[in-house]
């Protein structure tokens, strides 16, 4: 990953070859395994989210980013994610504070 964007930016190719900028929403681990979730980074605020969810594998002694091609592990880390998201902007988190 680069950090050529700040320390929640990353550039990320697709199977096509496009590169796009994605920002970085959450760490999430589920079953011994590590999970980033992601946003696009020209992302309106009144647009809906495109989240993406990768995998971090090591291969070669090195943490790499892959897809999560399992359309239920997917959907597991996303509920994930969603919860950490809502518990940043839960109010009544912040009251009980």
């Amino acid at each position: 990953m680069s950090d050529d964007f700040g320390n929640n930016y990353v550039v990320l190719t697709d199977e096509e070859g496009n590169e796009r900028e994605f920002e970085h929403i959450d760490t999430v681990g589920m079953d011994g395994e590590t999970y980033m979730a992601f946003i696009p980074a020209d992302l309106k605020v009144e647009e809906e989210a495109e989240v993406v969810i990768l995998k971090v594998v090591e291969e070669d002694g090195e943490e790499i980013l892959v897809s999560v091609d399992d359309d239920a592990e997917a959907d597991r880390v996303f509920e994930l994610v969603m919860d950490d998201v809502e518990s940043m902007y839960d109010p009544a988190e912040d009251e009980e504070e």
